[in-house]
């Protein structure tokens, strides 16, 4: 059985958490092209080594942030995305159409 640990509830079996994907840049939605858009939803790095990746503990409906060793397939630290991602993203707001 694999553990993870929850910053919020502590070890857990991993059967508990869903794999949400690496931490990576998220590209502004109303000024990115179609193709980084998709780029970023749909790709992945694939890194051999150390990695972040988002878990989300869904009886909690808690997301976390793992550092995991790719080739080990360990998990080296967990903590709360909170550390990285302080306040929430403002965007501008997309562009109005004219419908005249």
């Amino acid at each position: 059985m694999k553990i993870l640990n929850c910053p919020l509830n502590g070890p857990r079996n991993i059967s508990e958490f869903v794999y949400g994907g690496e931490v990576v840049e998220h590209p502004e939605p109303h000024i990115s092209s179609n193709a980084e858009w998709a780029d970023y939803v749909f790709l992945e790095n694939n890194t051999a080594g150390v990695v972040r990746e988002w878990w989300y503990h869904a009886p909690t409906a808690y997301w976390i942030i793992a550092e995991r060793d790719t080739v080990a397939d360990e998990i080296i630290r967990t903590y709360p995305a909170s550390e990285v991602y302080g306040e929430r993203m403002a965007y501008p707001a997309p562009p109005q159409l004219d419908e005249s």
